[in-house]
């Protein structure tokens, strides 16, 4: 069964790439660079993972995360983060959401494919 992937990401060269690579491996991926579209054409218990990136406008990762919580308190979700600003944004997001997130949910950009496949199949147990 092909896994379905969403991710979110304002840069479009990012999410055209990711999302080249990802299919070429077998998962099918929708992709968005406006976090409200993203969310509005979310549907609960479609997708196996969500990926989103931390800082975007109109509304950031953290922001979208808790509005997808609300809809759906299944899938699994990482976040995308410049590798400057990892631990920051890691313990930011400690801080609001509890220590219910994993440091494994976090993919540091730049992002090598190969580590990207890696911790994909093994955050969806493949």
């Amino acid at each position: 069964m092909t896994k379905r992937i969403l991710l979110i990401d304002d840069e479009p060269d990012i999410t055209f790439t990711i999302k080249d690579i990802l299919e070429d491996n077998g998962f099918q991926v929708d992709s968005f660079n406006d976090p409200i579209l993203a969310l509005n054409y979310y549907e609960v218990s479609f997708y196996d993972l969500v990926i989103l990136d931390i800082k975007m406008p109109k509304m950031d990762g953290f922001e979208l995360y808790t509005k997808i919580r609300e809809k759906d308190s299944k899938v699994k979700i990482c976040f995308l983060t410049a590798i400057a600003a990892f631990n920051e944004e890691f313990r930011k997001i400690r801080l609001v959401l509890g220590k219910t997130i994993n440091e494994d949910y976090f993919i540091q950009k730049p992002v090598e494919m190969e580590d990207l496949l890696k911790k994909l199949t093994s955050i969806m147990n493949i």
